[in-house]
């Protein structure tokens, strides 16, 4: 079949919901990616302590990932995926209950923050790949990051508008004033969450089929995967934070902040949108190796620079690179779960579980590098060279990725050989049998 011609009709009913579900909780990601961030910066001015509520958080995902694949045989995975949501509004909750931005409340909210991440994302990633085909994902992803741009594009002018309304009108007490415009922002996440869960409802899903999800020796294929989750969280260290502390550094306003991310975000979405529709997966490697590079010009950029136009840059090319990668990233790696739960007869969950741990890897290697540069050097030099590194780095992703299609495609020519074998043996014991009756 084309694949050109993809579109809404190849989902199923279920998929459907799922897309649906996660278009409304993606009023919801802004703030916890931009603004969470910002509300520490605005109250504490440390950008160590956006970073150290980051590894919380990256502490939490897998602990519960590792939870939820026990849960899985016990409660319904429609029951984990609405809890994965609405911990987020909790977090946020505690974290504006907070009297001082201290270390320990810091970490309290993060780890449940992470505990939200991870029932969330663990639970995602298997719909998904129990909900699609591979030849639809490029379109799936493609469709659900046009989605989730356009709403970037309009939340954070909103709540940076919202928020400096508030600062205006504050008077000698604007910082509280600020900060009471974050309490009711999270009054509205927690209500949207809500919703999300209840829609989410509506679908049918299926548990993971195998009780067994924990397994330490994988196929050489998968540990090239591995190696890819490595890279791809080096940059999740604390790229969610990065823009945040960027803007508020340069610009000391939130407004400057929503503005800013909505400006490359509209043509981002476009861009998702084309390539979810008419790019094939023999494209994958050519689409990840963009967004690999516009990363790496973002904190090239940022680096050289250092000053608002810079992060003016940075921030345009940054939103074009994360959801290109995406739109590439994640079929590659669904792919290879199929090829291998089927190869290796094992449950889904245990690659997506395993893959976790790589990125977790990678996650506290990246935030260690800024914290380690803020700590004994100064957070100037942290912002302005940990990016840098971890973009160069990061373009060793594309010999990997490379490889690693090629492994794949190998191995599933070797399987499709086995099964006509198979088939081929199968089809002349028949024969012969009616030939002896």
């Amino acid at each position: 079949m084309d694949l050109a011609k993809v579109g809404l009709k190849d989902f199923s009913r279920s998929a459907i919901i799922l897309i649906i579900t996660n278009a409304i909780y993606a009023f919801v990601m802004p703030v916890i990616d931009i603004f969470v961030a910002s509300y520490i910066m605005r109250n504490s001015n440390d950008p160590s302590k956006v970073i150290l509520y980051q590894l919380a958080i990256y502490v939490g995902i897998p602990i519960t990932f590792l939870l939820n694949g026990y849960l899985l045989n016990k409660v319904n995975i429609k029951s984990l995926f609405s809890l994965g949501m609405l911990l987020s509004g909790v977090s946020m909750v505690f974290m504006m209950s907070l009297d001082q931005i201290d270390y320990f409340g810091l970490m309290v909210a993060g780890l449940i923050m992470g505990m939200s991440f991870g029932l969330y994302w663990a639970n995602r990633d298997y719909l998904v790949l129990s909900t699609t085909k591979d030849r639809v994902r490029n379109f799936y992803y493609g469709l659900e990051t046009f989605i989730y741009t356009i709403i970037a594009s309009t939340v954070p002018v909103i709540i940076g508008w919202y928020l400096m309304t508030g600062h205006s009108s504050g008077g000698v007490g604007s910082n509280e004033a600020v900060n009471s415009s974050y309490r009711v922002i999270t009054t509205v996440v927690f209500i949207i969450t809500i919703i999300a869960s209840i829609v989410f409802h509506f679908g049918k899903y299926e548990k993971p089929k195998s009780e067994k999800f924990l397994y330490f020796k994988f196929h050489k294929l998968w540990r090239k995967m591995i190696q890819l989750s490595i890279l791809k969280g080096l940059a999740q260290g604390f790229i969610v934070t990065a823009p945040a502390m960027l803007m508020m550094k340069f610009f000391h306003s939130e407004g400057a902040l929503g503005s800013a991310i909505s400006i490359g975000a509209l043509i981002a979405a476009v861009i998702m949108l084309l390539l979810g529709k008419y790019s094939k997966p023999k494209h994958r490697l050519i689409i990840f190796s963009i967004g690999l590079t516009c990363f790496f010009l973002a904190s090239f950029f940022n680096g050289l620079l250092f000053n608002e136009f810079g992060v003016i840059l940075f921030m345009f090319l940054l939103l074009i690179a994360r959801p290109v990668l995406d739109i590439a990233y994640f079929p590659i790696q669904l792919k290879v779960i199929d090829v291998l739960s089927s190869l290796e007869n094992r449950n889904e969950f245990s690659y997506i579980l395993n893959h976790e741990f790589g990125l977790f890897v990678g996650r506290f290697i990246g935030a260690s590098t800024f914290l380690v540069l803020a700590f004994f050097v100064n957070t100037d030099i942290a912002l302005r060279y940990a990016l840098l590194i971890i973009g160069s780095l990061q373009l060793l992703s594309i010999v990997i990725a490379k490889q690693l299609l090629k492994q794949q495609a190998t191995l599933e020519n070797e399987l499709l050989e086995k099964e006509q074998l198979e088939e081929d043996t199968l089809a002349t014991k028949n024969l012969n049998s009616f030939t002896n009756a």
